[in-house]
């Protein structure tokens, strides 16, 4: 997971270690940072791979490795097709789908990632869920998507975490990535809370990096997102915490985000 390469990187820094040993990191589970990756490839000379996969793909579903004629990309070309999810692993089949069904591959339409193949699972035991996530012989993954003309996905969001802002959908990791790339940031993650007139908003929760607490405020980090995003998808407040919640594998348990961040609004109501 990204936030236990977040992790290392922070030990890694504040110490005396030898790397060297090391043939590549991997890396799975959420979008890492571009800084992250940057932080890995270049600081510390770790090459840093991409992959997808779920428990019910046991586990493998793409892998991002530059093709031929990349190698020659500049660097912000290489580290942002570093930071996608790779292309289709051999002996799997995929299909994108949107609300019109299949999307194109134009790396901006998205839909859900839905697979088959004969090392993804068909069903879950004694559980009604299975009608939901398994349908027509397809594994509806849940993981919101676009894909390029070169078949290379790159993971926007999980449908439920992806923000609808006044009939627009806002992706939460698209905007993490660019907050924890930020040097101030250690971790950064968005939750939609409802609006009266929009339907939602995003709300940005970020841990600082130790040395920045008074250096920072709200409006550093909003004008670092204003030249990267449009105007609707800049967060309505940033929050500081000490801690995100995570799960037992390291991801953001966004449900108990969302929990702490309307308890602080009714708070201070």
């Amino acid at each position: 997971m990204p936030t236990i390469w977040l992790g290392l990187a922070r030990e890694l820094e504040q110490g005396d270690y030898d790397t060297s040993s090391l043939r590549a990191i991997l890396c799975g589970g959420a979008a890492a940072p571009l800084g992250l990756i940057k932080t890995f490839e270049k600081r510390f000379g770790i090459p840093f791979y991409h992959a997808y996969g779920a428990t019910e793909t046991t586990p493998l579903v793409t892998f991002s490795r530059l093709k031929s004629y990349q190698q020659n990309l500049d660097e912000e070309g290489i580290l942002k097709e570093r930071s996608r999810q790779g292309i289709l692993v051999p002996g799997l089949k995929m299909k994108v789908v949107g609300n019109n069904g299949e999307v194109a591959w134009n790396d901006e339409e998205m839909g859900e990632l839905l697979l088959q193949g004969p090392w993804i699972a068909d069903g879950y035991y004694n559980d009604e869920r299975s009608e939901q996530a398994f349908i027509d012989g397809w594994f509806h993954t849940g993981d919101v998507v676009t894909v390029d003309e070169e078949g290379t996905i790159k993971i926007v969001d999980r449908t439920k975490d992806l923000v609808k802002s006044g009939g627009e959908w806002i992706s939460s990791v698209d905007i993490e990535n660019a907050l924890m790339a930020h040097e101030a940031i250690f971790e950064a993650s968005v939750v939609a809370i409802p609006h009266p007139e929009w339907q939602e908003r995003p709300i940005a929760c970020i841990v600082l990096n130790d040395g920045y607490e008074d250096k920072v405020s709200k409006e550093t980090f909003i004008t670092y997102l204003e030249p990267q995003f449009p105007k609707f998808w800049l967060p309505d407040d940033i929050l500081f915490l000490q801690e995100i919640p995570k799960t037992s594998v390291g991801k953001f348990l966004k449900r108990q985000l969302r929990e702490q961040v309307k308890a602080h609004y009714q708070l201070n109501e």
